[in-house]
């Protein structure tokens, strides 16, 4: 390292730039009279000075070995020096730095960091409008020389745009650029510095320059006339064509109204702006006629919707055209005269009567025929005719205007030539009102007034009413009972009510409720009038006016009998009556139980139960052949016993019934076999549970159910019942045999 520092100090030594090493300064010093002199020593110390090389260098002389100094890489570098001694290779003093500075040169170009550049500006500006500042670096010291130093020129843009040499500002340098004729341009500014003097470094970029758009040109229209056809059967909203003036403007700039001018087009069509705002958009504003106009003229202007009043000058920002348009001829239906008819008809006329007509025509033939028909839908009832060749509607049926006021009718028109062409029309017949109907009453008066009420007292308004128009309630008069001994008055109040009123000599008291006659009248023509009857009670009130009872029903009761003592008597009779039929019932009951029954009318009772069994585990719990009579079951078949605890699929074929006589035993043998031998009867029967009454009897089994069963199967012959003894006589009476008569 100190090998290092030699040989650099011995380098710089040679430029005459080197360090001193101070010597140290001697004093003498002594006092008088004193000893002799002494020596005083200072410590050595460096002085450095600054020095200055030149970068690059490349000289005979030594310097870093290898390396070469940049400025801009580093601009200075800081050294430390020590003395040492030779010898004992220690450090006569601490250590010292000095500074070397790297001196700059112009090796640097300008350079643009954010380049390129992209810019936008409005057309039609004015000169020295700013566009954008660009900015060049030099990586030179900016503090020594001119290295550093930078001018900014255009190399590629003019005559359009200029820079500010110092600042680097692109600014227009020509008035009223268009858009429309050159949207984007391409400049090239150079950054040299040197401060632009000849031998200085450069560095350029590129600046784009749109310009933005502006309403600066005026709508205008391709061409000045404009010609469309439409039918005449296109209805309101159908589109007739397009219209477009030309803008070069852009977005809002080019957007445009459209307007028709003149009255006359006006009326018939309207036009409207798409909704790119671009296009006008020519419509049909009402129903159009050929045989009435067969084209129409008319201007349409196109404006502008956003006018910058900076540009005004160039305006004015608007343009017309004419426009033709011609109405074609297509087929028609017939037209009405009218768009609706209202007619009106009287009630209560004979069928026949004239309502009134329809007409329409053919307006591209006039010639044509018409046939007219109204529509089934619009008079279900069929209460009016029309006349297909003229039209004429006539009523078929009497009308009743209280019934209905109003009869809306769809009259169809079609052409006879054609049948596809047809129009329609609403008819409105208003039924006019006769008086025809007798006022009456509102609603069902039944009222009352309290026996304490005083002369004179209101007790009911009553009000009318009258469904005829030409007889209304407001015309309707009401007249009482006139004379002394009218027990009630009525005044007429003249506005289609009257008031009852209880006049100056009281109603003599009664338990029945008064009906008092009221005659009505109208004032029509012919006037008609009906009579109606209020109802008034004679009731006993509390103070305040409430009723406290009335006995309009005591009237009902004979003569010294109350209500009670009448319905007292009515319910004994009725539980008289009620003990006499049960006791018939009950005597002809036991009469048919000892009626003794006919041979052949023999029923067995089946008695039902709505117990459910377990099933199987009730049928195989116990064995059910006890309950089998032995006697008249049937031997058994070889093979699988048949199963009692399920219903068999094929059932067993019923026995013919023997011919001859009836005889009940041999009759109730025969089933008991069946039963017995049917596997799909259950074995819970009631005539197979209980029909067996088990052996031991001398006289065999009483019951006769079993009575003729043998093993065979065949019926032996019964036993007469009168052998038995007088205690079956009654036995013998009803199921023995009768002996055949004598012969």
């Amino acid at each position: 390292m100190w090998g290092l520092v030699r040989l650099l100090l011995a380098w710089l030594g040679g430029w005459g730039c080197m360090g001193r090493l101070a010597a140290p300064a001697r004093a003498w010093a002594g006092s008088r009279g004193g000893p002799g002199p002494v020596l005083l020593r200072n410590r050595r110390s460096w002085v450095w000075n600054q020095f200055f090389v030149i970068e690059e260098y490349a000289g005979p002389e030594p310097v870093l070995i290898g390396k070469s100094l940049d400025r801009e890489e580093k601009a200075q570098y800081v050294l430390l020096a020590q003395a040492v001694d030779r010898a004992s290779n220690r450090p006569l003093e601490p250590p010292s730095e000095f500074i070397i500075k790297v001196q700059d040169i112009n090796d640097n170009p300008p350079i643009f960091p954010l380049g390129p550049y992209h810019a936008t500006v409005p057309e039609m500006s004015n000169v020295g409008t700013s566009v954008i500042q660009v900015t060049a670096h030099d990586a030179d010291d900016p503090s020594y020389g001119n290295s550093a130093k930078l001018v900014y020129t255009v190399l590629d843009g003019l005559p359009f745009f200029s820079v500010d040499p110092q600042t680097g500002v692109v600014r227009t340098a020509i008035p009223n650029m268009d858009r429309e004729t050159q949207e984007e341009f391409l400049v090239v500014i150079q950054a040299k510095d040197m401060g632009g003097h000849m031998g200085g470094l450069s560095g350029s970029t590129t600046v784009t320059v749109t310009l933005s758009d502006v309403n600066d040109n005026p709508p205008k229209f391709p061409q000045s006339l404009y010609q469309f056809s439409v039918v005449e059967t296109a209805g309101p909203g159908t589109l007739v064509g397009r219209l477009r003036a030309q803008d070069p403007d852009l977005g809002d700039n080019a957007l445009m109204a459209y307007s028709i001018l003149d009255g006359e087009g006006s009326e018939a069509f309207s036009i409207s702006t798409d909704s790119q705002g671009r296009d006008g958009l020519l419509a049909v504003r009402k129903p159009l006629d050929f045989e009435t106009r067969r084209s129409y003229s008319f201007r349409v202007e196109a404006t502008n919707t956003l006018i910058d009043p900076a540009y005004l000058r160039r305006g004015p920002f608007k343009d017309v055209a004419s426009v033709r348009v011609a109405v074609q001829d297509a087929p028609e239906p017939p037209a009405f005269s009218q768009a609706a008819y209202h007619l009106a008809v009287p009630e209560n006329k004979a069928p026949g009567t004239l309502v009134g007509q329809v007409s329409a025509a053919d307006l591209d033939s006039p010639a044509s025929r018409i046939r007219y028909s109204i529509l089934p839908h619009s008079d279900p009832e069929r209460c009016f005719s029309i006349e297909p060749e003229d039209g004429t509607i006539r009523t078929v049926v009497p009308l009743d205007r209280e019934a209905r006021v109003w009869h809306n009718l769809t009259v169809l028109a079609t052409e006879l030539d054609s049948s596809a062409q047809a129009s329609r029309v609403q008819v409105a017949i208003q039924i006019l009102d006769e008086n025809d109907n007798a006022p009456q009453l509102a609603e069902p008066y039944d009222t009352f007034v309290c026996d304490s009420a005083v002369p004179g007292q209101l007790i009911q308004v009553i009000r009318a009413l009258d469904r005829d128009e030409v007889g209304n309630s407001s015309r309707v008069s009401l007249q009482g009972p006139l004379g002394p001994d009218a027990n009630f008055t009525v005044r007429d109040n003249r506005d289609g009510s009257a008031s009852l009123l209880l006049p100056s000599r009281p109603a003599p008291p009664r338990q029945a409720p008064y009906l008092v006659p009221i005659e009505l009248w109208d004032w029509g023509q012919p006037a008609l009038s009906s009579t109606a009857t209020v109802t008034v009670s004679v009731c006993r009130c509390r103070p305040d006016g409430s009723v406290a009872s009335c006995r309009p029903e005591a009237q009902l009761s004979p003569a010294g009998l109350s209500t009670g003592a009448l319905l007292a008597i009515i319910t004994c009779v009725g539980t008289l009556l009620a003990l006499v039929v049960l006791f018939v019932a009950l005597r002809r009951q036991k009469q048919e139980a000892l009626m003794v029954l006919e041979e052949e009318d023999v029923r067995e009772n089946i008695i039902t139960y709505d117990d459910e069994g377990g099933g199987e585990e009730d049928t195989e719990a116990f064995d059910i052949s006890a309950l089998q009579n032995p006697d008249g079951a049937a031997p058994l078949n070889p093979g699988p016993p048949a199963r009692r605890d399920v219903l068999p699929r094929a059932r067993a074929p019923r026995q013919p019934r023997p011919p001859g006589p009836a005889d009940v035993a041999q009759l109730l043998a025969l089933r008991l076999r069946e039963a017995d031998d049917d596997p799909s009867m259950p074995p819970y029967d009631s005539v197979q549970v209980y029909g067996y009454e088990g052996r031991g009897s001398s006289c065999g089994s009483l019951s006769s159910l079993g009575s003729g069963s043998e093993a065979g199967g065949a019926l032996g012959p019964a036993e007469p019942l009168d052998d038995w003894g007088p205690l079956f006589r009654t036995l013998a009476e009803l199921y023995g045999a009768k002996e055949p008569p004598a012969p």
